[in-house]
């Protein structure tokens, strides 16, 4: 069909040129490229299992699909209704209080290690105290609603139940440890001059909270946005852990896994979120490829400390982090979710 530009000239390649416009996004997205790399070399290396391995991913993501539209609906609502805005209210009042308040919001709030950066960033130059601050910010990555059910499907509801109270300790630990030492200089000041954030995602929304969001045009608007983005964010890293999960089973002997990761060595655990913090994708990723290990004797203990340890520490969020914050407060952050993560699986070790 010829469409007329303003200046009067037919232009025939209008509709192609908009179908490049939306496609050519695929090409530049790491994951999809990933995803896509891994599929032709197994193919041109194993044609058989390249067959076999698309076959299991899409099956796989069939099976936790109604979970992972429960999950990107509550995504939604989050962002649509302004209610993530009531994290703000978590850190005021009593010190002790606040960071308990704080690493409850941070389990229940549906941040990211790296879309967690720009709120952090926006509460410390709001003069917040960074003990409240960092148990939030510790406990945000690890945990939310929709992971909680995402992990309960995908690994069990015990898995799930555990790691949100990993999630919790580790919270108040990284908060009352900071304000032990709330009186050291860097403490006090802990943004690097000049810095302006990330640009991992948009701070807390304007606006009042209005749950009744399907009122206003702008939020339905958010509401979808954020739908459709969330969803392709969990699909694209799910369908890519999925893959690796099928490479996994097919050529790792099981009896590594054991012996590495499940035999009950004193190491395992350090050496597993020593692991978590290079090898992590993101939280929901982790989810099958955490499944799979287990499945292969992988003990439960060094299954938490990965999954713990990666999300708090991801190398994407640490880089943000860096730029973000003075060099104590960075080295800080690292070591209490190392910490965390190793005594909260050390004891879940011990119960499992």
């Amino acid at each position: 069909m010829n469409i007329t530009s303003p200046n009067g000239i037919h232009n025939t390649n209008a509709a192609p040129a908009r179908s490049r416009a939306r496609i050519a996004p695929l090409f530049r997205d790491r994951v999809v490229l990933a995803f896509a790399a891994g599929l032709v070399i197994l193919a041109i290396l194993d044609s058989g299992q390249a067959r076999d391995s698309l076959e299991f991913a899409l099956r796989s993501f069939a099976g936790i699909l109604p979970f992972l539209v429960i999950a990107v609906m509550l995504a939604a609502l989050s962002r649509s209704t302004g209610a993530d805005r009531l994290i703000a209210r978590a850190f005021a009042g009593n010190p002790a209080r606040s960071v308990v308040i704080a690493t409850l919001a941070g389990a229940l709030s549906p941040f990211c290690s790296c879309g967690v950066v720009p709120i952090i960033a926006a509460l410390l130059r709001a003069r917040v105290p960074l003990a409240p601050v960092m148990a939030f910010w510790i406990a945000s990555p690890i945990m939310d609603p929709e992971m909680f059910v995402l992990t309960a499907a995908g690994i069990s509801t015990e898995f799930a139940v555990a790691k949100t109270l990993a999630t919790v300790l580790m919270g108040l630990l990284a908060g009352f440890s900071i304000h032990l030492f709330h009186d050291y200089p860097a403490f006090a000041s802990p943004l690097r001059a000049g810095s302006q954030g990330t640009s991992c995602s948009s701070a807390l929304p304007l606006g009042p909270i209005q749950w009744r969001f399907w009122a206003s045009p702008e939020r339905r608007a958010t509401f979808r946005t954020e739908f459709l983005s969330t969803s392709w964010f969990l699909g694209k890293w799910l369908m890519l852990a999925f893959f690796l999960e099928s490479l996994m089973v097919e050529y790792i002997p099981p009896g590594q896994v054991t012996a590495l990761l499940g035999s009950g060595a004193w190491y395992e655990v350090p050496l597993a979120a020593a692991l978590g913090v290079p090898a992590y994708l993101n939280g929901y990723a982790a989810i099958p490829l955490m499944a799979g290990m287990l499945d292969m004797g992988m003990s439960p203990g060094a299954a938490m400390a990965f999954m713990t340890a990666g999300g708090v520490s991801s190398i994407p969020a640490a880089m943000a982090v860096a730029v973000l914050v003075r060099r104590p407060v960075f080295a800080a952050y690292i070591m209490l979710g190392l910490a965390g993560a190793m005594g909260t699986a050390l004891l879940y070790a011990l119960f499992a």
